[in-house]
């Protein structure tokens, strides 16, 4: 029997991660948010259950969690609330759309999150608490790792390493063979026809380094 899910957070990514939970038929017990203030309304008819902390009424073996924070330039708070109720001893369901396409060699870590599209090609392999948005590609042999997120429509060519923290904004293509190392930052639209150095944002045609 499948345990029934808990979604934290309860923006725009959580909306569309709560839609196709409820298209799997799976059992969504609700969502949280750390603004315990504001008067939410349901999701879906998924009910607010209250704050994060409310999480902990619940025994890490009764349920899973979900990770609906989003990524906006950097997934710094994702990779803070997946590593706090990891050491808490609760688990993360990996999400696959079913329209989602992945290679029946593809590895997936814990709570990965594959969205609607997306394609995951032969030997790849995808790191804990990693979004692949909305029809992103990763073709043959890439080695993506821990919170990473592929916004919507990023196109990485075969054998790609992405290192962990990595955000690649929408749109943007990586040529084969290249490596991005942790936590940097491509923007939204660039070509990367050259490796990416850690903590580095990159953008335009080709992606070529920027201030920040």
């Amino acid at each position: 029997m499948s345990l029934p899910i808990l979604v934290i957070g309860g923006g725009g990514h959580a909306r569309v991660l709560i839609d196709g939970m409820l298209l799997q038929g799976r059992t969504i017990i609700g969502y949280t948010e750390m603004d315990t203030g504001a008067k939410r309304e349901a999701i879906l008819g998924v009910p607010f259950v209250g704050g994060d902390d409310c999480i902990h009424r619940y025994s890490p073996h009764e349920l899973l969690l979900v990770n609906g924070i989003g990524s906006i330039g950097s997934p710094e708070r994702r990779r803070k609330i997946f590593e706090s109720f990891k050491s808490k001893g609760y688990s993360f369901y990996s999400f696959v759309h079913p329209s989602a396409i992945l290679a029946p060699t593809a590895q997936l870590g814990e709570g990965v999150q594959i969205m609607a599209g997306a394609i995951v090609q032969t030997g790849s392999s995808i790191g804990d608490n990693t979004i692949l948005n909305t029809k992103a590609s990763v073709d043959h042999d890439c080695n993506i790792g821990n919170h990473v997120h592929l916004a919507p429509g990023t196109t990485l060519s075969g054998s790609v390493h992405v290192e962990d923290g990595v955000h690649i904004g929408t749109g943007a293509t990586v040529i084969q063979q290249i490596h991005i190392y942790k936590n940097s930052i491509i923007g939204a639209g660039s070509v990367v026809v050259k490796d990416v150095m850690a903590g580095r944002t990159v953008y335009g045609v080709p992606a070529k380094e920027v201030k920040v």
